[in-house]
């Protein structure tokens, strides 16, 4: 296998579960599963000896469970980057995984094809979740009940925070497609350009906009009109 494949760490306490994402991983190339661990404790010991990109974790394991895991891992000199895949969908548990450290929140019921788009995704640095997930997300950051303006129309107040973050076209475009939830690679399919133009021009919100991550990005479009 090619030295610059990207190596990933399972973490799962049932062993089909995570021989089938072993498969799904491995089918694509330049992915390679490492280690395997059935538990929380496992997982942290996996990532610090194996040293992977990434660390797949369930939520629910036995003893030290994936979220207490995540935190543990997040705490590590030169962390992977941890996603969360599970079952268990609840608010508490997906927002607990966030301030744990998770780069990203996936649930099983998810394509072959999100799993490994996924994995790349957060291995490039990226934040990623699931759409009906980053809903979730945006509601629960967007609680307070914001002031009405009746008067204003909407479209002119989204174009007014568009101009003043200083977002070109196909900038506020990306966000757009951003806050519904698509990946680097669903996105360049929709615009019909490349993932790196794409990656660049995500990267040029999140400096333009001062955000840390695509999750930020996506609950600023909703606060300020530019996601409808």
């Amino acid at each position: 296998m090619a030295a610059d494949d990207l190596t990933i760490v399972l973490a799962d306490d049932q062993e089909l579960v995570r021989a089938g994402f072993r498969v799904i991983l491995e089918s694509e190339p330049g992915l390679r599963v490492v280690g395997e661990a059935a538990d929380g404790t496992q997982a942290v010991d996996a990532v610090a000896r194996l040293r992977p990109d990434v660390v797949c974790l369930d939520v629910q394991m036995p003893g030290v469970d994936g979220l207490e895991a995540a935190r543990r891992i997040a705490a590590l000199d030169d962390p992977p980057a941890v996603l969360v895949l599970t079952t268990f969908d609840h608010d508490d548990a997906l927002f607990q995984a966030l301030e744990a450290g998770a780069s990203g929140f996936l649930l099983k019921n998810a394509s072959p094809e999100r799993l490994i788009d996924a994995v790349r995704t957060i291995a490039a640095g990226d934040a990623l979740l699931a759409p009906d997930v980053t809903r979730r997300v945006i509601s629960r950051a967007t609680a307070a009940p914001a002031p009405t303006t009746p008067t204003i129309d909407p479209t002119a107040v989204a174009a007014a925070a568009v101009a003043r973050a200083g977002l070109t076209d196909r900038e506020a475009e990306v966000l757009r497609l951003l806050a519904r939830g698509l990946s680097n690679a669903e996105i360049a399919r929709e615009l019909f350009v490349g993932e790196a133009t794409v990656k660049t021009h995500v990267s040029n919100v999140l400096q333009k906009l001062a955000l840390r991550d695509r999750i930020q990005a996506v609950v600023w479009a909703f606060e300020h009109g530019v996601a409808g």
